[in-house]
């Protein structure tokens, strides 16, 4: 059984990204989204108006996405799964979302990277949470450019 991360949020986050499950590289790093290919850190840079934040340090990384309100966690717990692909996920067992609550009381807004994880969207609706599906970041998702992700990524600040 392979297990996941901690969130990162705060008090004042508003907006938490979940993915699926850390990818290998990730659980290798225990960092998230550390495959050099992903495109996660540049998507989220560039709706944050931060360029460079991919550049940064990983713990950097976390500082700018806190300040601005955002947090990123993942909708599985742990799972069972050779690689990384989602479509090869095993027996998932979901976060306690119910305790995002006690730990970031502002939450509003919960965005899914990719169509695995926002399979959990009406779940996350009905519990009184604004919710949008996001192009997954991941490298696996090549049907839409850079460009074609990032215009509808841009959406979580509406």
């Amino acid at each position: 059984m392979l297990h996941g991360f901690p969130p990162v949020v705060a008090t004042h986050t508003h907006t938490l990204i979940l993915g699926s499950f850390p990818g290998e590289a990730s659980l290798v790093a225990t960092q998230y989204y550390a495959h050099p290919r992903n495109q996660f850190w540049r998507l989220l840079g560039g709706v944050l108006g931060e360029p460079l934040l991919h550049e940064l340090t990983y713990d950097a990384r976390l500082e700018c996405v806190l300040s601005y309100g955002f947090g990123i966690w993942d909708v599985l717990a742990a799972c069972h799964r050779e690689g990384s692909l989602d479509a090869a996920i095993r027996h998932a067992q979901p976060n306690d979302f119910a305790s995002l609550r006690e730990h970031a009381p502002d939450l509003r807004k919960v965005c899914f990277n990719g169509k695995t994880a926002g399979r959990f969207a009406p779940v996350i609706g009905a519990a009184g949470y604004d919710t949008l599906v996001l192009p997954s970041s991941s490298p696996a998702n090549a049907m839409l450019s850079f460009d074609q992700k990032l215009l509808r990524w841009r959406d979580i600040l509406a």
